[in-house]
């Protein structure tokens, strides 16, 4: 038996130590908000926190992630209050929705990093692959998050949109 903190709890699980952290999340843990996508670390849509900084965790082996503290969707804010959270609510974000747990935990990340990022910043940190392409609204959605994700600052943005450039 193993055991990983996530979301500020210790969860025991077990798997090989080489088994993928999204798997041992998934299939384990029962937290299916992060996504497989491409299996080759590529698309994002398995992006996790580990202590802190964003990583895709369909590549990382659970061994590396012993002692660290892991952050999924889930436990990014238990009721949707996070400001990224808001501002993907407030701009109507996804389309499909499947990129768009990793796409927040990116920009999560980014702007736990970089709290007024530029748009080199944005195009530099977020390299998630949306196939409904809403890159603009995500970038937009960002901009607002970096505002706190209120209302205002979600209008402005969305008259801006057709405005940003990738």
């Amino acid at each position: 038996m193993a055991s990983l903190n996530v979301n500020g709890k210790v969860r025991e699980f077990q798997a090989d130590p080489d088994t993928p952290l999204l798997w041992v999340l998934r299939e384990q843990l029962g937290l299916t908000g992060t996504k497989y996508g491409c299996g080759v670390a590529q698309c994002g849509a398995c992006t996790v926190h580990i202590d802190g900084a964003a990583v895709r965790s369909c590549t990382m082996p659970v061994r590396a992630v012993a002692n660290k503290r892991i952050t999924t969707i889930e436990g990014l804010s238990a009721d949707g209050s996070h400001p990224v959270q808001k501002a993907w609510v407030a701009l109507d974000v996804p389309q499909c929705g499947y990129c768009q747990s990793g796409m927040i935990m990116a920009a999560a990340a980014l702007l736990k990093a970089a709290p007024q990022p530029s748009d080199t910043q944005i195009n530099e940190s977020i390299t998630n692959i949306c196939r409904c392409g809403t890159y603009n609204r995500v970038r937009a959605a960002i901009k607002v998050a970096a505002q706190g994700g209120n209302a205002k600052s979600a209008g402005l943005a969305i008259q801006h949109i057709g405005e940003s450039t990738s």
